[in-house]
């Protein structure tokens, strides 16, 4: 009998996989001298691994040489069948490798080992295509990588049969993204080669993600501020007890003018007020569903500021490399109903660290679990909730990030098995020379699902609500009583813009299809509507940075003029709609469920790309971008105007003294404002944002404009370090270190790719 060959998606599970598997295993090299090991064999099986997309979609000047240009003429470009190609150098000695043992006559077997989801299948089929294979297939199904869960995995394969419909959805993601991604970049591209320096890459997916950013970006610039005022008092009981109010006309705390307030203010100093209303009602809260990937990644971003990215690593390194959490590229928050009967074992297991003990008691006392919100068959597609899996854990391994990101999860597995917990809200009214003033209290009565917390970071508060001021801790007061005004006065405020988005308020928006949504349930409900999947979310910003649309400062997520510019242009076209290319998503979960095809599918895909070609072909014919005119230039006098690569007074009609900025500075585009202020004061009064470091972080700094020992005018950072000839400030440690692991093994850790076709 032959051996079974196992095709894993990385080197790291194919060693694991050997672990469980019958051995002994010896290490092979393709080639003589060569350190880097290619397959593992034992006596019934060989591994060996993909080491992430070793096959991809051809480009199109490998369909035809015709395509090497870009033409209008050639578009849309939708191939009748799709070739495959393996790309870099590393790449084809692992494909020779892997094609090789595909053909051997010594395997009979091969079992699809790769990520259990829509992209592992993608890989697994496209390198079986590619080295036109023809054995028989099993599929190994992992939500887990502890030993246990191995071999159970290893005990019942699938028939790859079975997985026929996955694999239609794989190929018809990988597919459209192709068709629409390369068209449309190519239409724009050849239209406004004469406004843009490079490729305008635009994507099923990229795009709409664009828009939301962009169009959040123009709200922000189209703002006027308005002033407002409140008016807040400080009340004193005769006896001491003491609490604070603010004045409401109505239901609104906001005042439209200062005299107004001020005749409040001057009506109610030192006067005497009575508490005319005085309720207290019981609300109970929920605990909060268990984590998908997109939930931990918001979670994760705003209590730590972890890029979407970032915490995809986190969580990815807790799964392969520790054991201790499920697989995490998952989009269900439930879990299934044959994992009832391990449920308590996981509780018990996470117990041992004595943070998370008495949590763990607790669920380990309960002869019922409530199981109410947890479980539900119908809401677990190909994998379950992100759950700490019933392994030891050893925490004391784990350090920074990935502390972090487990102890995310622990805590909210625990909480999803404690009780509601109870609230007492206090609404006081203080009724002073007939003028109201509103005071709210809350009280935390029974901890229930808190408790495993302690204290929780409160999430983001509108501008409504921080104008209602906070609950206060209050002491006990009885209606009718009275209070005097100790304090009184008048605070001018401006209406704020709306926030930029941030990883985590970006990836609910693409979640629910820009769609504002924050109830828990309803945002379930949209799921599949979607932009993008949980596994390629963070991909796909990561994208639109790269291409230099967005830029991070800080925690926000800012679009740049060229990312800004391509929106304008595109209009309300259909590719920046993120309800289209939700309904997208929808449709291929549908291919995959079996109730619709692929045919149809890429059927209307290709009639997208046709007409979107011939959109964008009139909509930006002759389309050119106003440049700027940045004033007088500092040494001869003639005008700056911006081109294409940079700010200078030089034109093809008179050539001028050669002044110039250029526009790309340590990975950003400098716009024409932050130009126009170098121009005339010679350095930027604030720092600027959007620069990139040799680590790949991001990293803000004031520029100034000086001259060299040549007399050429060159654009410096303006700070300390950089006249000390040192790095930018690292001020985030765990996230260097994070960002140059990720280059160093970018091949290796075989990232997902985004949902668009490069351009």
């Amino acid at each position: 009998m032959g051996k079974t060959l196992v095709i894993a998606e990385k080197p790291s599970v194919g060693q694991d996989l050997a672990r469980v598997l019958p051995g002994p295993f010896q290490k092979h090299t393709g080639s003589s001298g060569e350190r880097t090991a290619r397959w593992l064999e034992g006596p019934e099986h060989i591994i060996t691994w993909a080491v992430g997309h070793l096959v991809q979609l051809a480009e199109p000047d490998e369909y035809d040489d015709k395509f090497k240009k870009w033409r209008m003429a050639d578009l849309p470009i939708v191939p009748a069948k799709f070739k495959l190609i393996v790309r870099d150098e590393r790449s084809q000695k692992q494909m020779s490798v892997v094609k090789k043992l595909l053909n051997s006559a010594e395997v009979d077997l091969v079992v699809n080992a790769c990520d259990a989801g829509r992209e592992g299948e993608l890989i697994f089929r496209y390198l079986y295509e590619h080295a036109k294979a023809k054995k028989p297939t099993k599929r190994l199904w992992l939500s887990s990588m502890t030993n246990q869960a191995m071999k159970d995995a290893l005990a019942n394969l699938r028939d790859g049969e079975e997985m026929e419909q996955l694999a239609d959805a794989a190929r018809s993601r990988s597919e459209a993204d192709w068709i629409v991604g390369m068209n449309a970049t190519r239409a724009a591209t050849i239209r406004l080669r004469s406004s843009f320096d490079g490729a305008v890459s635009l994507g099923r997916v990229q795009t709409p993600t664009l828009a939301i950013i962009a169009r959040r970006e123009e709200e922000i610039r189209a703002f006027v501020p308005e002033k407002y005022w409140l008016v807040d008092a400080k009340f004193a009981t005769d006896d001491g007890r003491r609490y604070e109010g603010r004045f409401h006309e109505g239901a609104k705390p906001r005042i439209p003018d200062a005299d107004t307030a001020k005749a409040i203010v001057d009506a109610v100093r030192d006067g005497r007020g009575t508490i005319t209303k005085l309720e207290k009602t019981k609300r109970t809260e929920k605990a909060p569903l268990l984590y998908d990937l997109t939930s931990l990644q918001r979670d994760a971003n705003t209590r730590f500021g972890f890029s979407a990215r970032r915490t995809l690593g986190a969580a990815q390194r807790c799964y392969e490399e520790h054991k201790v959490l499920t697989y995490p590229r998952t989009s269900s928050r439930y879990l299934t109903s044959d994992m009832i009967g391990e449920l308590k074992e996981i509780a018990e297991k996470v117990g041992s660290g004595a943070e998370y003990a008495t949590a763990a008691r607790y669920v380990m006392g309960l002869d019922v679990l409530p199981l109410g919100r947890i479980v539900n068959d119908e809401k677990v597609g190909d994998h379950h909730a992100i759950i700490p899996t019933n392994s030891p854990h050893n925490v004391a391994k784990l350090d920074g990030d990935d502390l972090k990101i487990y102890d995310m999860v622990v805590r909210r597995y625990l909480a999803a098995f404690h009780p509601e917990a109870e609230f007492e809200n206090t609404r006081i009214e203080t009724t002073v020379a007939e003028r109201v003033f509103r005071t709210r209290g809350k009280v935390l009565i029974v901890p229930g699902w808190r408790g495993v917390y302690g204290e929780m970071p409160e999430g983001e508060r509108s501008a409504e609500q921080e104008d209602e001021g906070r609950d206060q801790t209050l002491p006990k007061l009885v209606k009718g009583e009275e209070a005097g005004v100790t304090h009184v006065e008048s605070l001018e405020k401006e209406t704020k813009p709306p926030r930029r988005y941030t990883d985590a308020s970006l990836l609910g928006a693409m979640e629910t299809a820009g769609k504002l949504v924050d109830d828990e349930e309803a945002r379930e409900a949209m799921k599949e509507s979607g932009i993008g999947t949980p596994a390629t979310r963070a991909a796909i910003i990561e994208r639109l940075i790269d291409v230099g649309y967005v830029e991070r400062d800080a925690r926000s997520l800012v679009a740049t003029e060229k990312g800004l510019n391509v929106i304008r242009l595109l209009g309300d076209h259909q590719l920046t709609s993120p309800s289209l290319t939700g309904d997208w998503e929808h449709r291929l979960e549908r291919i995959e469920s079996g109730e619709e095809t692929r045919k149809a599918f890429m059927a209307d895909i290709a009639k997208f790309a046709g007409a979107t070609v011939g959109e964008l072909d009139t909509k930006l014919k002759d389309v050119k971008i106003p440049r700027a005119d940045l004033g007088p230039c500092p040494v001869c006098g003639q005008h700056i105007i911006e081109n294409r690569k940079g700010f200078s007074c030089w034109s093809r009609e008179d050539p001028g003294c050669g002044f110039v900025i250029w526009k790309g500075k340590a990975g950003k585009q400098l716009p024409a404002a932050v130009a126009r202020e170098l121009i005339a004061t010679g350095r930027t009064a604030r720092p600027v944002t959007g620069f990139k470091g040799r680590s790949g972080r991001s990293f803000r700094a004031k520029l100034a404009l000086m001259q060299n020992e040549e007399g050429r005018w060159r654009v410096e950072f303006d700070e300390p370090w950089a006249k000390e000839g040192a790095k930018p400030p690292e001020t985030d440690e765990a996230e260097v270190q994070a960002n140059a692991e990720a280059a160093a093994n970018a091949a290796a850790a075989a990232a997902r790719p985004a949902d668009d076709a490069a351009a």
